[in-house]
């Protein structure tokens, strides 16, 4: 059960401690359970929606998104500032751009990303809690965590010495490709809305991917944060805008 304490406590804020420094071995292990984690969320997020369905909906879209925010103690937004930062800030230079990924400063494009992303959570959040769908809220976070699963599967990570090329180079594929599949398939379990959360969820990855790829030959943890984030708003937008195509 190492890996998923592992994973648990990396992925949350969660006061998790473990008994001893987790082996390369475990490390990898550890990327299966991300899925395990994001489904725990969901459920954590999909409680809190239940709880508050007599409150007015702009006040509990507010809450589950502070809520969602806490769980992962703002880790994956760290990411995507610091890569929207490094992207605008690196003037297509590889060199220059893992530099100010480094940097633990916030610049103004980091903010911006934020702003940005946190509102349009927030408003699809807000149409989603209206429609009463909270239900799907189990899916996003599986989704967005299914993303560095793929990312340290197929794609090289750049920095010699960090936790992350452990992870790659004892990860256990086969079973990461089946882990990949089974999120995959659980969105069918939202019938039509669920796939095309899905398909949202695999373009948007397919697509940094290859951008992480152009800029600098690959992956870092900022990247990856960035990839959660950027995965879970896409199919969570997906999923609301569906809704009123679909259910109207």
């Amino acid at each position: 059960m190492t890996p998923f304490w592992i994973a648990l406590q990396f992925l949350t804020a969660f006061p998790i401690q473990l008994k001893a420094m987790p082996t390369k071995q475990q490390n990898g292990y550890s990327l299966l359970f991300y899925p395990v984690v994001g489904l725990i969320i969901g459920f954590i997020l999909l409680a809190a929606a239940v709880l508050l369905q007599a409150v007015p909906a702009v006040l509990s879209a507010s809450i589950v998104l502070v809520l969602w925010i806490w769980l992962t103690g703002g880790l994956h937004l760290d990411g995507l500032a610091d890569t929207a930062d490094a992207w605008v800030g690196g003037f297509g230079d590889a060199e220059r751009t893992l530099k100010i990924m480094k940097d633990p400063a916030c610049g103004p494009i980091g903010v911006l990303s934020l702003i940005i992303l946190c509102f349009l959570k927030w408003s699809a959040l807000y149409l989603l809690l209206q429609k009463q769908l909270c239900s799907a809220l189990v899916l996003f976070p599986v989704l967005g965590r299914a993303a560095p699963l793929f990312l340290f599967l197929s794609t090289n990570y750049v920095r010699e010495k960090g936790l992350g090329s452990a992870m790659t180079d004892y990860i256990p594929k086969k079973m990461a490709v089946l882990v990949i599949l089974l999120c995959m398939a659980a969105s069918v379990c939202f019938s039509v809305l669920g796939v095309i959360a899905c398909l949202a969820a695999t373009l948007s990855l397919l697509y940094l991917r290859r951008k992480f790829i152009q800029r600098i030959g690959g992956i870092t943890g900022d990247t990856v944060g960035a990839g959660i984030e950027i995965c879970e708003c896409a199919s969570l937008l997906a999923f609301v805008i569906g809704s009123y195509y679909l259910l109207a």
